[in-house]
């Protein structure tokens, strides 16, 4: 805390009065100079010093108030690169979901976007499983996805239907979302890997709504915890590498 500047201005004053007095005995002649010297002089350096002080306090009051504007603007330096980066990590999400959006098709609007849809004819079909609650691939999974990917590359007019199933165990909605999940797992793979172009995927998550094995036993549950793929294709069969369809075996129930 800061000396109380208007009480050293009175003290200030006050001296300055008492020794404007003495001086007034000097010029009366009711005092002599030595004693007005031993009176003065103490009220002299007292002044001094409350000066030395308030030019003290002025130079403190002074330096902390530029701390003070420093600290603000740092401050504020701070909340603006804090809010630029909020804004272009905003950016960088909705770029991001936009680019998900665009980088695979749903299933459920195949008919819709797709041109004659009536001659595409499933060539060649895989599925793999995952453990409850589960939408990594495993080795088994990856291992069975190559199989079925190895013939994309010598494949034309194809497009790839990827569907997500669930178990009945939880809630419509939580499956749905892990179908979906389970879909996109397999599609990111696939593309990544093999180069395969966004547009030849149509995705959807159909959760718990279509078994394809009892839900009353494990290993019925195990097999609905799948991902079925589904290569289409609307080349004359004479024209395709790929005539007949080829279904993976099934791995074992997880």
């Amino acid at each position: 805390m800061f000396p109380d500047l208007n009480h050293i201005s009175r003290s200030k004053a006050r001296l300055q009065c008492a020794a404007a007095s003495l001086l007034l005995l000097l010029g009366s002649g009711c005092a002599t100079k030595n004693y007005v010297k031993s009176q003065t002089t103490p009220l002299v350096q007292k002044t001094n010093e409350l000066d030395d002080q308030t030019a003290s306090n002025n130079r403190n009051l002074q330096n902390a108030n530029d701390r003070a504007t420093q600290g603000i603007a740092q401050a504020q330096q701070t909340a603006d690169s804090a809010t630029q980066n909020a804004q272009q990590a905003n950016q960088a999400a909705g770029a991001a979901k936009v680019a998900a959006q665009e980088a695979v098709n749903r299933s459920d609007s195949l008919a819709s976007v797709v041109a004659n849809l009536d001659n595409y004819k499933q060539v060649a079909d895989t599925s793999v499983t995952f453990g409850t609650n589960k939408d990594v691939l495993t080795r088994a999974d990856k291992e069975q996805l190559d199989q079925f990917a190895a013939q994309l590359a010598s494949s034309k007019s194809y497009i790839l239907e990827v569907t997500g199933g669930t178990d009945s165990v939880g809630s419509a909605s939580y499956n749905y979302d892990l179908s979906q999940r389970r879909a996109q797992a397999v599609v990111q793979y696939i593309a990544s890997k093999y180069n395969v172009p966004a547009h030849k995927f149509y995705l959807i998550g159909i959760g718990k709504d279509q078994e394809v094995a009892p839900n009353t036993t494990a290993a019925g549950r195990a097999k609905n915890r799948r991902v079925e793929i589904q290569m289409l294709s609307n080349m004359p069969p004479s024209a395709s590498p790929s005539t007949s369809t080829v279904s993976q075996a099934q791995p074992p129930a997880q």
